[in-house]
């Protein structure tokens, strides 16, 4: 147990470390590139291609008017502004290039160049972050359906399963965390990076409560709030401070790595120790979470502009989002049988 937990905590450390410096990119640092943004947004072109919103006058004023009312309606929404559209255009004319001379791909403003589908900036990480809101919704409803259902009630109409209310919570904090995430993925604006965010962070603090109250099967209610006011509090303040004070990308990921690690020794723990009977289910969780944040740490540029290693972690976390839920359903049916069997 200890040599796992040291494992953990140098895997989160490393990636804290290589994703808590995003500012310079040698792609956007390339004189080339700069010096086609800088005629882009001069003349409205890069090469043959020409930007209306791009055309300006002596005053500053578009000469076509508002640039949004000039592009389709699948884009309008994306607000793609000139500087967007001309960092963009010259990204793809010097990775062509580059190409040409036998270089690989390199990073433009902290990301790599993807090339966009019908205005979508990441379309494979916005692909696998609706799949991974479907998994979860999927394990939601099958564990609602399963409660109020299949499984016997109190007198009340209540289900016997005391953890219910944590996991309804849960699943609605993560579909909206993953529809936020695909919202990121597909125009990152400063408006949905803080959404994206706030929705990871509050969904990283709730499930390291649910995972302690879970774990030592708190059910006193009073304990309950002693164990998640100052949890709430700390997260609160924090998704307060990222958006309101400093989006502080390096201290955001220390934080959220300190609970990542958290909750994963302790379902690791509990696992260990605990009799139940789909805990396999729970170390395939554990390890398989700890295994695909590996895609992090060993990044990669796309293939073909489309698949990089964030998107494939985010693909691998849908099965792994299925089998979770099979654990969360079969612990609901695991409590209820106990409770049955002690109110005989």
């Amino acid at each position: 147990m200890h040599m796992a937990t040291r494992n953990w905590v140098a895997l989160f450390v490393v990636l804290s470390c290589l994703l808590g410096v995003l500012d310079a990119s040698a792609g956007d640092a390339d004189p080339l590139y700069r010096a086609c943004v800088k005629q882009c947004e001069e003349t409205g072109c890069v090469g043959q291609k020409c930007f209306p919103h791009c055309k300006f006058s002596s005053d500053g004023a578009s000469i076509d008017g508002p640039w949004y009312m000039q592009e389709p309606l699948y884009l309008q929404w994306k607000k793609w502004d000139c500087l967007s559209d001309c960092r963009y255009n010259c990204m793809v004319d010097r990775e062509i290039k580059r190409d040409a001379l036998g270089h690989g791909p390199v990073k433009y403003h902290g990301k790599w160049p993807f090339i966009r589908v019908y205005g979508i900036q990441e379309p494979a990480s916005v692909a696998f972050s609706v799949l991974n809101l479907a998994m979860h919704f999927h394990g939601w409803l099958s564990f609602f359906i399963l409660l109020y259902y299949k499984l016997p009630l109190k007198q009340t109409k209540k289900a016997y399963y005391e953890f219910s209310p944590l996991w309804h919570i849960y699943g609605f904090l993560s579909m909206n965390s993953w529809f936020w995430s695909a919202v990121f993925h597909s125009r990152d604006v400063d408006l949905t990076e803080k959404f994206d965010y706030s929705s990871a962070v509050a969904l990283l603090g709730f499930s390291l409560i649910l995972a302690i109250l879970r774990s030592f099967n708190v059910r006193d209610e009073a304990a309950r709030v002693m164990v998640a006011a100052p949890l709430l509090a700390f997260v609160t303040t924090h998704i307060l401070y990222l958006n309101f004070y400093k989006l502080d990308y390096g201290w955001n990921m220390k934080v959220c790595v300190v609970m990542a690690v958290a909750q994963l020794l302790i379902w690791a723990t509990w696992a260990g120790i605990t009799r139940h009977p789909s805990r396999w289910k729970l170390w395939v969780v554990v390890f398989g979470g700890a295994l695909a944040m590996l895609l992090e740490i060993y990044d990669f540029p796309p293939y073909y502009g489309f698949l990089d290693a964030h998107a494939i972690w985010h693909a691998t976390t849908i099965p792994l989002t299925y089998i979770w839920w099979s654990f969360i359903r079969d612990d609901a049916e695991f409590q209820t049988a106990n409770m049955l069997k002690k109110a005989k």
